[in-house]
């Protein structure tokens, strides 16, 4: 597990009731995009853009860190779920009332991600005293982000250092609040891969491609097409987008 090993830190190279509602990766007509005519308003969950903001990119070999190439591939090792992954297991009640644009409280929703998982799961998330999680990768099975909405639950991801999910199917709130937020992205597999990967495995996503390899076993996954919502989450999430689209006026930096 030496790969595993190097991987302590991923970082990004700099060039984010139970219902078994599933959701497939078709355009965006339901996210309805701000218009610049329309009173302004402030979102439940909003985190300004830092001055001057340079998109992510990656060096040109992966290394064993997340990185990105124009947002479109990652690299790290991945962190493997079941089914039926509700939202309280991602981040539970008790810390919604943390702000995610608020940087100390944004940190510290990272640190409680995926905290409510069984004591089935004895692999952690996050280790003890760490804020970020070493697995930038998570693996799920099916309706994963299903329960009660919150739009802290991708936040929190994203928070921790997750860039991607890539899950047999979603609940349909948590796959929206992941293009809005553009915390993570919600990738869908064409076959059950939270059964193919175990957590610690080495894996590339290739988002142009749809495809996942897993460097470990050495197979490679088809995944569905992000479709509409790539450009969404690659501009940091919906207020992101109808800024740099001209739907809404841009924050000079």
């Amino acid at each position: 597990m030496a790969a595993a090993s190097a991987l302590s830190n991923p970082t990004f190279t700099s060039s984010p009731t139970r219902l078994h509602h599933h959701h497939s990766l078709s355009p965006l007509s339901s996210i309805k995009l701000p218009n610049s005519s329309e009173q302004p308003f402030k979102p439940l969950i909003s985190h300004p853009p830092p001055p001057c903001h340079q998109p992510l990119r990656a060096t040109a070999t992966p290394t064993p860190t997340t990185s990105t190439t124009s947002t479109t591939s990652f690299h790290g090792i991945c962190y493997v779920v079941g089914d039926n992954i509700d939202t309280d297991q991602i981040i539970p009640a008790e810390y919604l009332t943390l702000v995610p644009s608020k940087p100390d409280e944004y940190k510290k929703l990272g640190s409680y991600a995926l905290i409510g998982l069984p004591s089935s799961y004895q692999t952690r998330f996050i280790d003890p005293g760490e804020s970020t999680s070493k697995y930038s990768i998570l693996i799920a099975g099916d309706n994963f982000g299903c329960g009660s909405s919150r739009e802290h639950a991708p936040v929190a991801l994203g928070a921790a250092g997750v860039a991607a999910v890539v899950a047999e199917s979603y609940a349909r709130i948590f796959f929206r609040n992941s293009v809005a937020t553009g915390e993570v992205y919600p990738l869908e597999s064409e076959v059950r891969v939270c059964e193919e990967c175990k957590t610690g495995d080495v894996v590339t996503i290739e988002l142009g491609e749809s495809r996942l390899i897993n460097h470990t076993t050495g197979k490679e996954y088809v995944m569905k097409p992000i479709g509409d919502a790539g450009p969404v989450i690659e501009a940091g999430g919906i207020f992101a987008y109808a800024r740099k689209t001209g739907m809404m006026p841009s924050q000079s930096c």
